[in-house]
């Protein structure tokens, strides 16, 4: 009786169903590929010194809350410098899919917070540095 109410128990266990994730939303999509954007071409400018127009591409700061960023995108994306880069061309597929997603399949969902461009050429950085304690 034990040995069956044992396996049982164990059927029961290893056949629950498992939580499954929420599918990603429009706007958490926009945020994460706008990050993994970022975070590539500051990986790229720091791994391909040596081809020269890597130093012409436009900077690449992306704030989806900024309006200027579909202008940013689409001006990136143009650029004609490092046509003949592999990683350069990876990138620019991925900031049109992300122009893509803006632009097309989540544009009801954006709330742009901000128009300031300078904001994406010469974005203020983070720091953690904490405040000196009063004495």
């Amino acid at each position: 009786m034990m040995p069956r109410l044992l396996s049982l128990l164990l059927l029961l266990l290893a056949g629950s169903p498992t939580a499954r994730p929420a599918p990603p939303t429009c706007y958490s999509r926009m945020l994460s590929l706008s990050r993994e954007v970022t975070g590539d071409f500051q990986n790229l400018q720091a791994t391909e010194p040596s081809e020269p127009c890597v130093r012409y591409l436009p900077r690449l700061y992306l704030d989806i809350h900024n309006h200027c960023v579909l202008a940013k995108l689409r001006d990136f994306v143009a650029s004609p410098q490092c046509w003949k880069v592999a990683q350069v061309d990876g990138l620019k597929d991925k900031a049109r899919k992300l122009y893509t997603i803006m632009n097309s399949f989540c544009r009801r969902d954006l709330v742009f917070l901000s128009d300031d461009c300078n904001a994406l050429e010469y974005p203020i950085p983070v720091t953690t540095i904490l405040p000196d304690r009063q004495r």
